[in-house]
Order: C-alpha cells, then structure tokens, then sequence
C-alpha cells in the first residue's frame, strides 16, 4: 500500500536504488514488498515565466504508522535519495482513512462500529 510518488529526480536514477530501498522500508513498514509502489512522475516546473529544474520531492501516501515508523522511513529515503547525488530533498506523507480507501468500487476496511 505505501505509494511513493517522485518528482524532480531522473527514473533512472530511482530505478538503481528501487530494489535495496523497498527491502529496507519493508522491514520498517512489516507489509509485503508487493504492497509498495514507486511512480516517477514527469514534471514541467515554472518561475516567474521561465521553465526551471524540478525540486527533489517525494510524496508517501499510506496508512498511518505511527510518528516512529514515518520518522525512520523519511530517513532511509532521504538517505537512498541522498546517494544519488540530490543533497535535498524534500518527503510529505499523506495519510489514508481506512474508510475512505476503496478497492472495486468496495471499502476496504471497516472501522469498529462505536457502542451507545
């Protein structure tokens, strides 16, 4: 389930750290290494009317983990990302509701009914 999407650093170069990145966010997040996705997205940024680079920016859009699970992984992405040459980068995470995340057209998850 964790997505990470990536803007402003070459899929080539993300494709050279994907394998060893996921082993170690697997171990940290204890889901299947199938649950993780990666998209590198193409991004045309604009200034002030000129076309510049890019900033290094990766969202992480998962289930929430807590503080010291998301902590330990924006440190080993900043860390993978960090030996491809990009000194800064920035990582936000967006948190999914369990129900509001569907599958089919079906929720996924059920939230305990609250007792009256």
């Amino acid at each position: 389930m964790p997505q990470l999407r990536i803007k402003g650093i070459e899929a080539e170069k993300i494709l050279s750290i994907s394998k060893e990145l996921v082993d170690e966010l697997t171990e940290i997040v204890e889901c299947p290494r199938d649950y993780f996705t990666i998209e590198c997205i193409d991004t045309t940024s604009i200034f002030d009317g000129e076309f510049v680079e890019t900033y290094p920016f990766v969202e992480v859009a998962w289930f929430d983990r807590g503080q010291k699970v998301q902590d330990r992984v924006a440190k080993i992405i900043a860390t993978y990302i960090n030996q491809l040459g990009v000194q800064d980068v920035e990582i936000a995470f967006v948190v999914f509701k369990e129900n509001s995340y569907y599958e089919n057209g079906k929720i996924v998850f059920t939230l305990p009914q609250e007792s009256s």
